[in-house]
């Protein structure tokens, strides 16, 4: 029997939106404390089957490495757990007694996410996590590399989450797997809102639906090594970014731009601590291997590692090599190392001051697809904030790893692996994603005043009044000034709470 995989998936995309969105009904009259049972429930039940997991998702998608992706899958199980347990987002979720005003958190509905390849696992206990601490259902289009890992996971949360209470089909997944049904899951009534981490491919097609969408992608982040910066631990900190889970994490670097004064020294420790300096002849290899003639991407070269990508562009590196770079002059759309490489592989570029340097970041962030994360190694405060205020970024790296200070493991942001886009155009915000970014705010405010008292009236008082009096000085020919400080004052007595 000849069976359509395309008709099958755009039917099981409607069955499962719509009983996502009857579940979510329910969901909604869920309070705080009821659904952190069931986030907390389903973080237990994960955190039993995160090392297989870890295993099971590299050898499916063949990227990154076991242990790096062990690590990510306890960040979000843990650290992340950590922060959501600290959160209201349901219910009133702020007052303010002296302005009469609160704040109720409402769930936007039914979300429909997208995970990437390169952290299948990670990505989909975050999302879930997220959306049930939200009160949100969620329903989930496998990435097409990763369908095995990623259903696992979610068969695991959810029978977790539903024994802990959560109504049945509040999460779900589509299967078949096809562009179709991920369309017809994105365009359906039922769905309010759309997450996708790191599938360029369908952002169009999500745009085109109609619905918001909170987009986390990737870019072309370079980290710029000022000269007042510590080189060594500046160094340090970019190897550990870049080779973690071999380059895949969506915040990391992708390009060292180096003050010249000091660019000697950051070679001289690049070397030590395990770079190793391609020849223009090896580099030309290299970037074969990543695209074709026609300058399209080739498949099954992500986050592979050093050694293994210099074994198939045929040349040798020592035992302890971790990271390759390759020196550049230009940013050039004909470059491919002026391009996005999702493997421990850096363009180094050299330029003369902090403003030749700013000017080649802010290229290098505009050329592919507006990354979202730029980092400066430097001790000058004034240059850091010049930075902070000129580069069209989402997020701005001071002196640590960008791809776990990118996560939040070594700063203060919040915990996520989805680090918004909003510098892109594509999503509706920059920020590091939280289960804030999926609710929407209902505000209440009290009547505090009665506005039948006329504006003339209110200022004559208040300039007659014996706070104003010792204030203003009688003998000032200043008028100006006089009636500047009528208005002001006028304009607090209409703000202050009247007499009840």
């Amino acid at each position: 029997m000849i069976v359509d995989n395309d008709l099958l998936s755009m039917q099981h995309a409607r069955i499962i939106s719509e009983n996502a969105l009857e579940a979510q009904k329910i969901l909604a009259t869920f309070t705080q404390e009821k659904l952190d049972v069931i986030v907390n429930a389903i973080a237990d039940a994960t955190e039993k089957h995160l090392h297989s997991l870890a295993v099971m998702s590299h050898e499916e998608t063949d990227s990154g490495n076991c242990p790096d992706k062990l690590k990510k899958n306890q960040f979000v199980c843990g650290q992340v757990r950590e922060q959501l347990n600290s959160m209201r987002c349901v219910g009133i979720i702020a007052e303010d007694p002296l302005a009469h005003t609160m704040e109720i958190g409402v769930p936007v509905g039914v979300i429909v996410a997208l995970c990437p390849v390169t952290s299948p696992v990670s990505t989909t206990i975050f999302k879930t996590l997220l959306a049930v601490k939200s009160a949100n259902a969620i329903l989930f289009s496998p990435h097409p590399g990763a369908v095995q890992c990623i259903s696992q996971v979610l068969d695991i949360m959810i029978k977790a989450a539903e024994a802990s209470g959560l109504p049945e089909g509040c999460i779900s997944y589509l299967k078949p797997v096809s562009k179709s049904g991920t369309k017809e899951l994105m365009s359906h009534p039922a769905t309010a809102l759309v997450m996708i981490t790191g599938v360029a491919g369908m952002i169009n097609a999500a745009k085109a639906s109609g619905k918001p969408v909170i987009w986390g992608g990737t870019g072309n982040g370079p980290a710029f090594i000022e000269r007042s910066a510590n080189i060594e631990q500046a160094v340090a900190d970019i190897i550990a970014s870049k080779t973690f889970d071999n380059g895949i994490a969506p915040s990391a670097e992708q390009s060292i731009v180096a003050d010249a004064c000091i660019a000697d020294k950051v070679r001289q420790v690049l070397r030590e601590k395990g770079a190793y300096f391609m020849s223009d002849s090896e580099s030309r290899k290299l970037a074969a291997l990543f695209f074709s003639a026609d300058g399209k991407r080739r498949k099954g070269l992500l986050g592979l590692s050093a050694q293994e990508l210099a074994k198939r562009a045929d040349f040798s590196l020592a035992k302890d090599t971790k990271l390759l770079i390759a020196e550049r002059k230009y940013v050039s759309a004909s470059d491919p190392y002026s391009r996005e490489l999702l493997a421990p592989v850096l363009a180094l570029y050299v330029e003369d001051d902090w403003l030749h340097a700013c000017e080649k970041c802010i290229e290098l962030l505009l050329h592919e697809r507006n990354a979202h994360t730029l980092v400066i190694h430097s001790g000058d405060q004034e240059i850091i904030k010049q930075f902070a205020l000129k580069k069209p970024v989402a997020r701005l790296l001071v002196n640590t790893p960008a791809s776990l200070g990118g996560m939040g493991i070594t700063t203060n942001l919040f915990p996520s692996m989805i680090l918004g886009c909003g510098s892109t155009g594509h999503g509706i915000t920059s920020e590091n994603v939280s289960p804030m970014n999926l609710i929407y705010k209902r505000t209440v405010g009290c009547g505090v005043r009665q506005m039948d008292q006329p504006l003339e009236e209110e200022i004559n008082r208040t300039r007659n009044s014996p706070d104003f009096s010792t204030e203003v000085n009688a003998e000032s020919s200043d008028k100006a000034d006089i009636l500047q400080h009528i208005l002001t004052e006028a304009i607090k007595a209409l703000s202050a709470p009247a007499d009840r």
